[in-house]
């Protein structure tokens, strides 16, 4: 029969042999933290609704019949956009002044522009298709003449801030039949341009 000692000392044995097995099972249980959720970015939100004042600058290569040329031409424009939300809509003015000497005595002085144009919201970007009605006035064979006539084209805008915007585009401006004369004019004008929005 074991002593009481015995007893004492096999337990205490036993006990400290067993402890390793238990250390980690008395500890809270560690928890990893969860998945941080990706972060969306967003085009920043803005409103085309209003008005516009602004210049620009183009590249314009005009052709008049088999003769053509190409200059560089300034002018101004203004105009009025309304935004519904994905899509925005607008008219405006522009006026080119040039000086495009297609040979013959044939020189495009000036190009004016009536308008429309509709295109998507990005929020800060409007990507616009564009097209309306045109004026040339030209001096042919030491004339000054003028006709009316039509352009089409594409276009990019982006708001700076709430007042300033720039914007690019390229048009094909058609004049059939110029004045009557029997010949077509036509000119295709790359435009970068600055806008004053209030």
């Amino acid at each position: 029969m074991k002593s009481y000692k015995q007893i004492l000392l096999g337990t205490a044995f036993g006990t400290a042999l067993a402890a390793p097995a238990f250390a980690g099972g008395l500890n809270a249980p560690v928890t990893e933290p969860a998945p941080l959720a990706p972060v969306v970015q967003v085009a920043p939100s803005h409103d085309w609704t209003g008005g516009y004042i602004g210049g620009q600058l183009s590249y314009a290569d005009g052709e008049y019949g088999a003769t053509g040329d190409n200059n560089v031409s300034y002018g101004v424009r203004g105009g009025y956009d309304w935004d519904f939300g994905n899509w925005v809509v607008g008219a405006g003015l522009d006026w080119d002044k040039t000086d495009i000497d297609l040979g013959g005595g044939t020189n495009i002085d000036s190009i004016a522009r009536l308008k429309f144009r509709g295109g998507y919201d990005f929020g800060r970007t409007l990507v616009y298709a564009t097209a309306g009605g045109a004026r040339a006035e030209a001096d042919i064979a030491g004339v000054s003449r003028s006709d009316n006539g039509w352009f089409a084209g594409l276009g990019v805008e982006y708001a700076i801030n709430d007042q300033w915007s720039v914007n690019g585009e390229v048009l094909k401006n058609q004049f059939d039949d110029f004045d009557n004369l029997g010949t077509d004019l036509e000119a295709t004008t790359a435009t970068v341009g600055v806008a004053f929005r209030f």
